[in-house]
């Protein structure tokens, strides 16, 4: 057994003597651990948390309850001097309330009982 071994050592050295057995590490590496399109996917996944982090809802955190059969997010004291977003689930309270702040109108305006574009 022993006589195998260091033949099939000995073949396998000759092979690489002269090698830079660093370079066929990384290279062997490289093609087993290819993370190219990994990087891609995660790069955009990074972007899309990046955005929902910036949600309005997300940054002002409104209370989110039931109101009647509907969900309601509501930041301010009341519906007609806070921002309200309606949904039929918790989640689309949370959009609406988006919109609905994305679309507010400024205090001066809302004090002049403008009506909101869109």
């Amino acid at each position: 057994m022993a006589d195998t071994y260091q033949a099939v050592y000995d073949a396998v050295r000759s092979k690489m003597s002269g090698g830079d057995i660093g370079s066929v590490v990384r290279e062997v590496a490289q093609r087993a651990f290819d993370i190219s399109h990994t990087q891609d996917i995660l790069r955009g996944e990074f972007l899309a948390v990046a955005y929902e982090m910036q949600r309005p809802f997300i940054l002002l955190k409104p209370p989110v309850f039931p109101d009647g059969d509907m969900w309601c997010a509501l930041l301010g004291n009341d519906l007609q001097t806070g921002i309200a977003g309606f949904g039929e689930t918790p989640s689309k309270a949370a959009y609406a309330f988006d919109e609905a702040w994305l679309k507010a109108p400024t205090p001066a305006r809302a004090r002049q009982g403008v009506p909101t574009n869109g």
